[in-house]
């Protein structure tokens, strides 16, 4: 194609209107009963042409072009492709062009008849619209495209008005009912009043691998959290690093292996260790789990140190980890047990704490987090009364390390303990912490190489803390894989996940207020992200197992802590527990199977 070129270096507009008139009635698809859109003579206008062939109401959001064959949106014809995603908030009194819409994919082609192919191609299905879809068809378009390019900008496209009200908001995590105000978390929303996500979930969930799973045909939906915590990639990926080039035992050889073993094993520790603010890696002690830790202090510290009389608190709150052992202490030493009492919210009543503290009260054992209830517990001023009184205290943070930050200096606690799998590492793997003097005082329960100073068949010098305590061959490879587990979470920043994981609880928590018959067990003022119900007319390992069909894994039973459900006239719950790679969809997939089985 060519044209005549004017005096001053321009085509003739004259003619350039000539060719875009003849090139727009030669286009397939457009109307025979409307007039041939043209370029006036000043200029390009692209929103010039007549909208009567195009649908209004809801069959424009529902299919419009299938229902309207002959209105494929070409350039100049008045509405945009895009607008297909817009629903009825398209303004047809202000009609956008389809010129340039690099928003519609493939996934939202307009064309959904096979015979209706005005522009020859092969397969509409699997074509992106990004550029006009004729130009691969006539060449003299192109041509076209470019005369016009060096005599006009194309202005930007305006935006389609959109009341407010009918934005489509994303189902990723922006919670659209109002929360309670006793759960509200102020400074965190943004002009619209939608809650901003401190990271982006979707993101996060790539980096754990499991999550891809395929459950009865479904796709993994993890809401057994406060049982164990899945595992990125980069704690799967450390683990295996230290088994292909460090293997090897610690503190025992001067070969390069052992070097390596022994700086992963004692940097894991120090990650621990500032993980939660102890004042000394001497203080960290590696230790199978939660429950090893607790029966370490029993029997360690314990057997040393209470005798006939003596008392010991518990909360009713209590994993059996955290019952047991001072049982069984109790039964060996003649010792007593009391509990703290709790409200029908499952909050702990300290009033009652403080009137069964006494000079004989030796040790309380507290849980930070309840695993039945999610129920946060006021550790601090449970700490500071049991001291006032002359007693020990240890707290089980087997709960609370992966939902909130914990600073065991400014809790005061003599003990702490935690398990690796809760907090996103691997099994086999938990801390002890104790204050340095403390453990140093305390007489080891095991022994064994590793813990010693000297041997003779007539005397043991022991080290001091953490060695007196880890004797024999620890688990070095998942003491490796902790710390990479707590670079990760330290990474996303443990404020950010509290901030997410209770905003998401509030969602769930409004969701399953909402279903009928469904009774919410635990309703503290301030939880962490574990939910517990029941729901009647179903046992609950009847939901259990429906929940099971549609992917989604919870827990059912009681939780290994009986005493507390039993408060509430139970044996067992349904148990979903949230965590940080949760999401908004996957809890509402949780709600819409619990309805169903209420129909």
């Amino acid at each position: 194609m060519s044209t005549n070129i004017n005096p001053d270096g321009l085509p003739n507009l004259q003619e350039l209107e000539k060719l875009a008139n003849q090139f727009f009635k030669s286009v397939k698809g457009v109307s025979q009963n409307e007039p041939a859109p043209s370029f006036p003579a000043n200029g390009f206008s692209p929103v010039g042409s007549q909208i009567s062939d195009i649908p209004t109401g809801n069959g424009f959001a529902d299919g419009l072009f299938s229902h309207h064959p002959q209105s494929v949106p070409v350039s100049g014809v008045g509405a945009s492709p895009s607008a297909i995603n817009q629903g009825d908030v398209i303004n047809l009194n202000n009609p956008q062009t389809s010129f340039e819409d690099p928003g519609l994919t493939a996934t939202h082609s307009p064309v959904s008849q096979p015979s209706v192919n005005p522009f020859n191609i092969t397969d509409l299905s699997t074509t992106s619209f990004n550029a006009l879809p004729y130009q691969q068809e006539q060449s003299f378009e192109h041509e076209l495209q470019q005369v016009l390019s060096q005599l006009i900008q194309v202005p930007p496209v305006p935006q389609i008005p959109v009341k407010p009200e009918a934005v489509a908001t994303p189902p990723s995590f922006y919670f659209l009912k109002s929360f309670p105000a006793q759960l509200t978390v102020p400074g965190n929303t943004g002009a619209s009043g939608l809650v901003k996500p401190p990271f982006d979930v979707n993101i996060v969930r790539q980096d754990f691998p499991i999550l891809k799973e395929i459950v009865n045909s479904k796709q993994l939906v993890w809401l057994d959290n406060a049982a164990t915590t899945q595992k990125p990639k980069q704690v799967i990926d450390r683990i295996s690093y230290f088994y292909e080039h460090e293997n090897s035992n610690i503190h025992r050889a001067t070969h390069e292996l052992a070097a390596r073993a022994t700086d992963a094993y004692e940097g894991a520790r120090k990650k621990v260790q500032q993980f939660l603010n102890a004042g000394s890696v001497n203080e960290i002690i590696f230790v199978r789990g939660a429950t090893e830790a607790i029966n370490l202090v029993a029997k360690s510290w314990g057997e040393q140190n209470l005798n006939a009389g003596d008392e010991i608190i518990v909360s009713h709150l209590e994993h059996h980890a955290n019952i047991v052992p001072w049982q069984q202490l109790a039964t060996k030493k003649d010792l007593k047990i009391k509990v703290i009492p709790v409200d029908d919210d499952g909050q702990i009543i300290i009033e009652e704490y403080v009137k069964l503290l006494n000079p004989k009260t030796k040790l309380v054992a507290f849980t930070q987090v309840s695993n039945a209830l999610g129920t946060v517990t006021p550790a601090r001023q449970i700490v500071s009364l049991a001291h006032l009184a002359g007693a020990k205290v240890l707290v089980d943070g087997a709960q609370s390390v992966s939902h909130m930050p914990v600073d065991v200096q400014a809790l005061d606690a003599d003990w702490f303990v935690f398990s690796g799998h809760k907090v996103f590492g691997p099994t086999g793997i938990g801390v002890l912490y104790g204050k340095e003097d403390l453990l140093n005082q305390t007489q080891p329960w095991q022994g064994g190489g590793n813990m010693i100073v000297d041997v003779t068949f007539e005397h043991t010098r022991y080290h001091n803390a953490p060695g007196r305590f880890e004797a024999g061959t620890g688990n070095i490879a998942d003491a490796v894989g902790l710390g990479a587990a707590i670079d990760y979470v330290t990474r996303l920043g443990m404020h950010n996940i509290a901030q997410y994981e209770h905003y998401l609880l509030v969602y769930a928590t409004q969701l399953l207020k909402e279903v009928p018959g469904l009774r919410l067990i635990g309703t503290a003022a301030d939880k962490a992200s574990v939910l517990s119900f029941v729901l009647e007319g179903y046992k609950t390992e009847e939901v259990g197992a429906e929940l099971n069909k549609h992917g989604i894994a919870v827990r059912s039973g009681h939780h290994c802590a009986q005493p507390i459900l039993r408060r509430f006239g139970l044996e067992s719950t349904v148990r979903p527990s949230l965590a940080f790679y949760n999401t908004c969809a996957e809890v509402d997939l949780l709600a819409h199977v619990l309805h169903s089985l209420k129909k």
